[in-house]
């Protein structure tokens, strides 16, 4: 039976040789439709010069045709440029580079309010992220309270720049890093206004050699201000990740962070519940809910939003943090799965949402 998960599935079959990514993981696949035998999507192309880009159409025709004869294939190829910018001219106009050239999907890790651990979600996915293959990049722009530097074990390290005068990052676990953390001294305070902020989130997003990603996770300071506004502005998000706790003072700030979102049109891939119940580690089985069951999976249910999991209050998570090691680089820690398995569902999220929606476009707001 053909479904969207089914030429999904066909699709991630079709590989780029230049790259070795299938063309679902590159994002190429939009607007994908199934009506009965009918199967129609656009091959969106973001550089029409890569020498696949003649054969991709066939490939694809070839692919679905063997696994379901019956189908009516109707599938169109387009570059039309939009996304991460490179330099190439619609309609005769040339077009600036973007922010993060060469990056797939952008995804902001976003909270209502501050305390509900999400650093720790956004570290934790973008090593989860790596460890599973993909190429992943993590920008910290909480400019005033930047976590990142500490949860890698970090805080004296410092970025280079290279002969364009573009900012080199910082690698570890197989992700590339940048914080303001980096950047200033870690004794003392970010005192800035709005406008610097806005200018120093541009320039780590757009003067930043970031290489070629298949994700560039942002780790957004809570709330929906002058920050995330710059964000969808600057640069054409994936989407959303909302990270919370399970009470209800905390899910009313996670409600506006998704209302925030579908506001710009920016895609909420999902709802993280963050400290959902506390587990002993004498007692591993055991789970005691100490802030409420289940506030941000009933919250995403009534927002018609995905949830991707649950994640315990375990000191082991708090620990690791502060020693610079990600709990989900320990595979020993029950943890380390549950990170695993909501990166994973987030990955079937951000393809499903490529080739399901047309691409985000930054926004203009007045």
């Amino acid at each position: 039976m053909m479904t969207i998960e089914s030429i999904l599935e066909i699709l991630r079959d079709v590989i780029d040789p230049d790259s070795g990514k299938n063309v679902v993981r590159r994002g190429w696949i939009r607007d994908l439709k199934v009506e009965g035998h009918t199967v129609s999507f656009t091959i969106l192309l973001q550089d029409p010069t890569v020498p696949f880009a003649s054969k991709v159409r066939g490939v694809c025709e070839q692919a679905l045709k063997s696994a379901f004869p019956e189908a009516d294939l109707r599938i169109e190829q387009d570059s039309p440029m939009i996304g991460l910018g490179n330099g190439l001219t619609i309609d005769g106009q040339s077009q600036k580079k973007g922010p993060g050239e060469g990056v797939t999907n952008i995804i902001a890790v976003a909270s209502g309010k501050g305390g509900v651990g999400k650093s720790t979600v956004s570290s934790n996915l973008a090593v989860a992220l790596a460890s599973q293959g993909y190429a992943v990049g993590l920008a910290d722009v909480d400019i005033y309270g930047p976590s990142i530097p500490t949860m890698f074990g970090l805080q004296e390290a410092k970025p280079s720049v290279n002969a364009e005068r573009r900012i080199i990052p910082l690698e570890k676990f197989g992700v590339k890093l940048l914080s303001m953390g980096f950047l200033v001294d870690p004794e003392k305070a970010v005192i800035w206004r709005g406008p610097m902020v806005t200018s120093a989130v541009q320039q780590f997003l757009g003067d930043t050699e970031w290489g070629e990603l298949d994700f560039l996770i942002l780790d957004l300071p809570p709330g929906t201000g002058d920050i995330q506004l710059t964000i969808v502005q600057t640069v054409p998000l994936s989407g959303a990740v909302i990270v919370s706790t399970p009470q209800r003072v905390a899910l009313a700030d996670a409600r506006k962070g998704v209302g925030m979102f579908d506001q710009v049109e920016v895609p909420v891939l999902g709802v993280v519940e963050n400290m959902a119940y506390f587990t002993p580690p004498e007692l591993p089985e055991n789970k005691y809910y100490l802030f409420g069951q289940g506030g941000a999976r009933a919250l995403a249910e009534e927002l018609d939003v995905h949830f991707l999991g649950e994640v315990p209050l375990i000191e082991a998570i708090r620990t690791n943090a502060d020693d610079g090691t990600p709990i989900v680089t320990d595979p020993s820690e029950a943890a380390s799965g549950i990170f695993d398995h909501i990166a994973t569902d987030l990955v079937n999220q951000v393809e499903q949402r490529n080739a399901l929606r047309p691409a985000t476009q930054k926004i203009e707001i007045s």
